[in-house]
């Protein structure tokens, strides 16, 4: 089993201040393990990361809201992601895990708790693709809560599952710019097929992960132009995030506060960066107001 690296522990101060609001949407609680247990059938270790870390990176990056999504580490055991958010004073909230077997009550309590999605791994170093049965069945039960589903895909999978993914009836979420290789460069099918996808007014993608998407060295700045047409594209649709602690990372470590810079260098205008920071967070998980 896979081990995985800690975050680096020393962000750099972002070179701007982010608008009031700001959202990382897209990071992780794990553990601590001696509290919270990773599951038994886990394909990595990740090192703790926990909540008290997350908050205090949020504060030096000057995030005021967050969104934490469920990791396979933990499974369907999403216990550490609603500690989180249950402690974060109203600045969290989560995307779930679930394995189908969820009664009406538990998706309501979910919801209760601030769970505004589910997440479903496709990519092949987590599994590969989910039970597509109990995948369609989820989504059918998503519209009543006022869901949306989060999917994380290989990027060949955008093209496998194009059909499947346009009869989702609910807001979908692609992850990490749907891990598309920068040195594909930007005319390859699976990131055609991708912007073909944004058509569709259900949509939404995160511009980040840049560190999956780049050849792998920091600062990622090969990532940047993928990002940015991806923000042309959909600009009432797209989402930023940290991805911290950063799983699976086998090329460069990241340094947060170089990732702020990085979306500073390929969101320039600050209107469209209140809309992926600030505004598009807002419409789809349901924030509310700050204080």
């Amino acid at each position: 089993m896979k081990t995985c690296a800690a975050p680096d522990p020393n962000p750099v101060k972002p070179r701007e201040a982010l608008p009031a609001g700001a959202c990382d949407a897209h990071c992780h609680v794990f553990g601590p393990a001696d509290r919270f247990p990773y599951a038994p059938d886990r394909s990595y270790t990740p090192p703790d990361a926990p909540f008290e870390r997350l908050r205090q990176l949020h504060d030096w990056l000057g995030l005021d809201r967050a969104v934490i999504v469920q990791a396979s580490c933990h499974g369907d055991d999403n216990t550490a992601m609603l500690d989180a958010i249950a402690r974060s004073e109203g600045r969290y909230l989560g995307v779930a895990i679930v394995n189908g077997s969820e009664t009406d009550e538990q998706l309501a309590d979910l919801n209760a708790a601030g769970v505004r999605a589910v997440r479903f791994n496709f990519v092949q170093h987590l599994g590969g693709a989910p039970d597509l049965d109990v995948f369609d069945k989820t989504i059918e039960r998503l519209g009543d809560l006022g869901w949306h589903v989060v999917l994380h895909l290989d990027a060949q999978d955008i093209v496998t599952y194009t059909d499947r993914i346009n009869r989702i009836k609910v807001p979908f979420v692609i992850d990490h710019m749907g891990r598309v290789q920068a040195a594909n460069g930007l005319d390859q099918e699976p990131f055609r097929a991708l912007l073909e996808l944004m058509k569709n007014p259900l949509a939404w993608v995160k511009v980040c992960g840049g560190e999956r998407v780049s050849v792998g060295k920091r600062p990622f700045a090969d990532a940047a132009p993928f990002a940015a047409r991806l923000i042309e594209a959909a600009p009432d649709r797209v989402l930023w995030g940290t991805d911290w602690p950063h799983p699976n990372i086998s090329k460069d470590m990241p340094n947060d506060g170089e990732l702020v810079d990085l979306m500073l260098d390929f969101c320039p205008d600050p209107a469209l960066r209140r809309k992926l920071l600030v505004e598009n967070p807002e419409k789809l998980y349901g924030f509310k107001p700050l204080a």
